[in-house]
């Protein structure tokens, strides 16, 4: 696997075990998320993309307010980060 595929399976796990991470473990995983998130969109030319820019801005206040945020809310901020991945990864595989 790549380590792309790794980190996905990863927050999908944290996911669904997301009552057991503390709020910078969830944090953390959102920030990782960011960085391969834009550095894949620079890979793809969607880094000027708005929808691109909207993702990285919702996982930065997520992962910002990691605290606060409930069990459902940061369930779901890592399955989001977990889908942009995979459908970045999925258009660098056709380029390769």
């Amino acid at each position: 696997m790549s380590p792309t595929t790794d980190f996905i399976a990863e927050l999908i796990r944290a996911a669904n075990g997301v009552e057991e991470l503390t709020r910078y473990e969830v944090s953390s995983l959102l920030d990782r998320s960011i960085d391969t998130i834009r550095d894949m969109c620079r890979q793809t030319g969607f880094e000027g993309i708005h929808s691109a820019r909207d993702v990285l801005i919702d996982l930065r206040l997520s992962s910002e307010r990691a605290g606060d945020l409930l069990p459902d809310q940061a369930r779901d901020a890592l399955i989001d980060a977990a889908d942009v991945l995979r459908s970045l990864k999925t258009v660098l595989d056709r380029t390769e």
